[in-house]
């Protein structure tokens, strides 16, 4: 019998992407909670072997619809480099955070 030679995948989950998340944050919580959240989500993605490019905090804005009956919500937008593979983590990790409304992540790199 003839043995067939074995694939290697190539390390694509490996290579760190760019990307950019944005997060709606709720308006009932407060400047210093905030930035507490911001930092958890920062931190997140440091110890998965990311690197935080860039996180721009742009203040309360109105929504074009409400969300969970808000009618505004505190927007943050970080830039960082992570492998896709630790996106689905950091995705499912937003999602169940009560204090987020909504996020976006996108990758920005070809």
């Amino acid at each position: 019998m003839a043995r067939k030679k074995q694939e290697t995948k190539p390390a694509e989950d490996t290579k760190l992407r760019d990307y950019e998340l944005v997060v709606i944050v709720s308006p009932e919580v407060a400047d210093d909670a905030l930035e507490s959240r911001v930092n958890t989500i920062t931190q997140f993605i440091t110890g998965r072997e990311g690197v935080i490019g860039d996180v721009e905090k742009w203040g309360k804005r109105k929504l074009a619809y409400p969300l969970q009956h808000f009618l505004e919500g505190n927007y943050v937008l970080t830039r960082f480099k992570i492998s896709p593979a630790r996106c689905r983590e950091l995705e499912t990790n937003l999602k169940i955070s009560e204090e987020i409304l909504r996020h976006l992540l996108v990758r920005t790199d070809g």
